[in-house]
């Protein structure tokens, strides 16, 4: 698993606004919908992609069928699917983003030459990780539950 730093993955998640999230589920109880529906429960900007479900509405959001039906600029882009379903996603949102900022594809999720054609363009890429669970670990959250996070903090 690459080795990221807290200062890097809370630089992302700090600045980065709006997500567009690749393979969200309508159904609840999926790691995809409860990681979507959290971010947007944080003050992101989650717009769904889906092609089974293109048109219906997730998060007040239209879920899309590609990430080239998404008319406004996204700062990240969230891979909820297989390593081999990576590569043309990481292609499509290059094209259709030009400020693009962030690749991050969930755990289990790595494609090492999709990451290197993202961070050749100047796109921060972090594999094998889940924005949820780092920006709980990282603002505190999970502290509340008595988690040890490995950040020293006042705050409780």
């Amino acid at each position: 698993m690459a080795d990221y730093s807290d200062e890097f993955l809370r630089s992302i998640l700090k600045r980065t606004k709006t997500v567009a999230v690749v393979g969200v589920s309508m159904n609840e109880v999926r790691p995809s919908f409860y990681v979507a529906r959290y971010l947007s429960l944080k003050g992101f900007t989650v717009i769904p992609v889906n092609p089974g479900h293109a048109g219906k509405q997730l998060f007040g959001q239209t879920v899309r069928a590609s990430l080239s039906e998404i008319t406004k600029d996204v700062d990240m882009v969230d891979i909820f699917r297989r390593s081999e379903a990576v590569p043309p996603i990481v292609d499509e949102a290059l094209e259709v983003f030009p400020s693009l900022r962030t690749v991050w594809m969930q755990i289990g999720v790595e494609h090492a030459e999709a990451a290197a054609k993202a961070e050749a363009r100047g796109v921060d890429v972090v594999m094998n990780r889940c924005p949820k669970i780092e920006y709980q670990r990282l603002f505190g959250e999970l502290r509340m539950g008595g988690f040890s996070t490995g950040i020293i903090s006042s705050k409780l």
